[in-house]
């Protein structure tokens, strides 16, 4: 059996309220291979993303392992574990996250410029603008590359979300409801765009969603209740 690119063991999270724990994940076991398309289901307060932010290392489990290649990294060192988050890890969300003062061009380039250091990323300037303006291309946005988030549809902004996540050539994409703030159109336009580029690259895809039909997409759903996995 192949290695998994990004695994989970007996994953657990609790949260606090005072001194008493909440529970919100409770022993998950779960493997992503290359090049596969998962959709986590579930309602709203399941555990779906806040097992997307322990599998992207944005946040620790209480208990259990998260393994790149069958190697442990949640116990790393916090730089570490952003170094490998930078190199390894593309996210796109449903509210976007871009800066505002930035333009898409911009939004997109500050990936690079996050994933290595001032002095490492000067050299190569040029190179990453040029590997931004072709990732903005792709993605039908060429002709967008100077336009502000608040200038552009949200079917754009996912867009710039979506060139932004895969400009590091990361082997893990991390979608938590990409499409939850676009009308069904637009939705249609991007599922379609991510799903092209993962096949493209082989890309392992995780998909949070709630969205039956969205998760039929994917080639297999994992579904969440109660911070457990039921099936």
């Amino acid at each position: 059996m192949t290695v998994p690119v990004l695994e989970a063991k007996a994953l657990t999270k609790d949260y606090r309220i005072g001194k008493q724990p909440i529970p919100v994940l409770r022993g998950i076991d779960l493997r992503i291979d290359a090049g596969e398309k998962l959709a986590l289901l579930g309602t709203s307060g399941a555990g779906k993303s806040t097992l997307l932010h322990l599998l992207g290392l944005l946040d620790a489990p209480t208990s259990g392992m998260v393994l790149y290649d069958g190697e442990r990294v949640d116990d790393r060192p916090v730089a570490e574990r952003a170094a490998l988050r930078h190199r390894q890890v593309g996210f796109v969300f449903q509210f976007y996250h871009l800066i505002p003062e930035l333009t898409a061009l911009q939004n997109v380039l500050l990936s690079r410029m996050m994933a290595v250091s001032f002095w490492r990323y000067w050299p190569q300037r040029k190179a990453a603008k040029a590997a931004a303006v072709a990732m903005l291309e792709k993605v039908g946005l060429g002709h967008r590359l100077h336009h502000r988030p608040a200038e552009l549809s949200g079917g754009e902004r996912q867009r710039v979300a979506i060139a932004r996540a895969l400009l590091a050539e990361p082997r893990v994409i991390l979608a938590d409801e990409p499409t939850g703030n676009l009308d069904s159109a637009t939705a249609a336009g991007v599922v379609e765009l991510m799903f092209s580029i993962q096949r493209e690259r082989g890309l392992a895809f995780v998909l949070v969603t709630h969205d039956e039909q969205l998760a039929r997409h994917c080639d297999r759903i994992v579904r969440l209740r109660d911070g457990q996995v039921v099936g």
